[in-house]
């Protein structure tokens, strides 16, 4: 037996689990991020100086930023490895919500450690606990519950034993993985029990690739085979599963054509053959052409949420059927699917030995090889800056960023416009360069999320795309990467605003309304001067080193620096905006964003006739 306190007993559980795929391991949790207060500091403080030899720490400036950080690791580590995150009570549990539910919802393993209140209670109540009349043992800690995949409060120290096993088992499940939070009285973090060694073990968890269902697998393959215009969409359980290779290889033999979700994106390279770019609302012409003409629809590692679907509007074929490839029982039944249960990977190397090579004719390869060319057009289009001596557009600074990177480079992005003109026109060269976090879509993500990147993957230029919306939501972590000397580049493009969802208002009939960074005019309305907002000297004060761009040709010097230097830089550049010259072709496709029944303002009315014209081809597969 060994006398450690509860902190103390998990930092030295968590530095003896492995996980292993392949006959490949690593440590399950290789660092923890943290920010100190009272609920923590003699607790989780002082367990990992304790044991600082086998835990590293990163110091963080915000919570929800933490998590960020933390899932950044994670979704370039393929799931395989994860940080913890821990926080004091109160507000520094509150704001890990944020990052949870993230983390969740993209299905990317972190552990969450937040302080609580007293388990003992000698004083009730205590600094920063929530008093809850009918349930005097709740916090502000089981608001994580919602949003947490395993949620435990530790109440006494034998406790931990069960729930920390249990945490370590869901954050290598590939299928139920996602933020796990182990609430930890204060209190108790401090106490001292007599653990037995067995519990500080190396134990590794095997991440497992379970192989498909006969009759399924059969089931699939007669779909498939009768198929005369099939489509692949791959979703992010292609990168999980490591599939990349078994995708290319089933797609180069069958002919079948490939689009991508935004976590698919990336699966297979841009010049491959049959990759025809992305699907959905953001989606390409051709992948979107090829959707709506498609009869069987076979989805590999894919949610199929809105915007891929075109909120139920995209495939039209009367008589479309779906196969669903994916790990997770749960997403195979979607769209009324065959649903094919098992690794990505696995499954594609199944399907690959039962069906015939060359499967598609060849009028149709013809087809979307033609239609991937005239694309291609438009992205070069949208990408090239006639004029060097002009202000670049938002894609303008894309295409120049597109000439100077290569296999390499790793892009992050989450929230705004860019998502959907980055899944329209970015030509990804390797299955992680494109890092698009739209699950949760959270702005403020990409910095930290960088930083997280930067970790798992270092000497790699990582690159944070932000809009000026994004990074005022969250700037802090710029001091964490002077820090650590991790040299990321931020790119801010300032537009005055939020310019996404300035557009979107203005489709809907909202007229732009509170969308725009400018002083109030004297009817109310936010029509005057833009605000004299620096960003450029804000990221300097942060520590960054700031490249100002006001060219394409200063864009192109700048982000060519950038790329090249060993601190974190920032190139900043104001773009010109949608409204005076044309950026990313439109959507192919429609979203759904209820728009008012009734008005009194033009605007609205009409747009409340576009939607009604929409909607109607709304469908439920069944």
């Amino acid at each position: 037996m060994t006398r450690l306190t509860v902190a103390q007993a998990l930092v030295r559980f968590l530095a003896a689990q492995y996980t292993e795929r392949d006959g490949v391991r690593q440590r399950l949790v290789s660092a923890t991020w943290g920010i100190f207060g009272h609920g923590n500091v003699a607790g989780i403080g002082q367990a990992l100086v304790e044991y600082a030899d086998v835990m590293p720490y990163h110091q963080g400036r915000n919570e929800q930023a933490m998590v960020h950080a933390a899932v950044g690791y994670a979704r370039q580590s393929n799931r395989l490895s994860a940080h913890a995150v821990t926080t004091s009570i109160g507000p520094g549990a509150t704001n890990l919500v944020t990052g949870a539910a993230l983390a969740t919802i993209n299905r990317i393993p972190v552990l969450l450690l937040p302080g609580d209140a007293f388990a003992t209670r000698p004083a009730d109540p205590v600094l920063q606990q929530l008093e809850v009349p009918y349930a005097g043992e709740m916090s502000v800690n089981d608001c994580l519950r919602p949003v947490s995949k395993y949620f435990d409060r530790i109440t006494r120290p034998e406790a931990l034993i069960p729930a920390a096993l249990a945490a370590a088992r869901v954050l290598t499940d590939p299928v139920e993985t996602g933020a796990v939070t182990l609430a930890l009285p204060q209190d108790v973090q401090a106490e001292a029990y007599d653990w037995p060694e067995k519990f500080f073990a190396e134990r590794v968890w095997r991440v497992r690739r379970p192989v498909p269902d006969d009759a399924e697998l059969d089931a699939a393959v007669a779909a498939i085979g009768g198929a005369a215009r099939p489509l692949i969409v791959a979703g992010g359980g292609v990168k999980y599963s490591g599939a990349e290779e078994a995708l290319a290889t089933f797609a180069a033999l069958t002919g079948i054509p490939v689009a991508s979700t935004q976590a698919g994106k990336g699966a297979l390279r841009h010049d491959h053959p049959q990759d025809v770019g992305a699907v959905g609302h953001t989606g390409t012409a051709v992948a979107d052409h090829l959707a709506r003409t498609a009869d069987v629809v076979i989805g590999v590692g894919t949610r199929w949420t809105d915007f891929t679907t075109a909120s139920g509007t995209l495939f039209t074929h009367p008589d479309v059927r779906f196969v669903n490839l994916n790990i997770a029982a749960f997403d195979t039944h979607k769209m009324a699917a065959l649903p094919l249960v098992a690794d990505a990977r696995e499954g594609l190397e199944g399907l690959h030995a039962l069906l015939d090579p060359h499967h598609v004719t060849e009028h149709y390869v013809r087809e979307y090889a033609e239609e991937k060319l005239r694309w291609e057009a438009r992205v070069t289009a949208a990408h090239t800056a006639p004029d060097e001596k002009a202000r670049p557009t938002q894609t303008q600074v894309l295409g120049v960023l597109d000439t100077l990177v290569d296999d390499t480079d790793i892009l992050i992005n989450a929230a705004g416009s860019l998502p959907g003109d980055l899944h329209k026109l970015w030509r990804a060269r390797s299955s992680d360069q494109y890092h698009v976090e739209y699950g949760y879509s959270c702005m403020g993500y990409e910095i930290p999320a960088a930083i997280g990147v930067a970790l798992a993957a270092p000497g790699r230029p990582v690159w944070a795309l932000v809009g000026d919306g994004t990074y005022l939501m969250n700037p802090t972590e710029i001091v964490t990467a002077v820090q650590e000397g991790l040299p990321i580049k931020v790119v801010i493009l300032q537009n005055h605003g939020y310019a996404s969802i300035g557009g979107l208002s203005e489709s809907v009939g909202g007229e732009r309304y509170g969308t725009a960074y400018r002083f109030r005019a004297p009817d109310g309305s936010f029509t005057g001067a833009p605000l004299p907002v620096d960003l450029a000297a804000n990221a300097a004060s942060l520590g960054m080193r700031v490249l100002t761009a006001r060219t394409v040709r200063d864009l192109r010097e700048a982000l060519a620096d950038a790329r090249t230097s060993t601190v974190p830089t920032c190139v900043y550049v104001e773009t010109e905006t949608a409204d005076t010259v044309s950026g990313a072709p439109p959507a192919q496709a429609w979203w759904d964003v209820p728009v008012a029944e009734t008005a009194t303002r033009s605007s609205a009315v009409k747009a409340r006739e576009e939607y009604d014209r929409h909607v109607t081809a709304r469908r439920r597969h069944l």
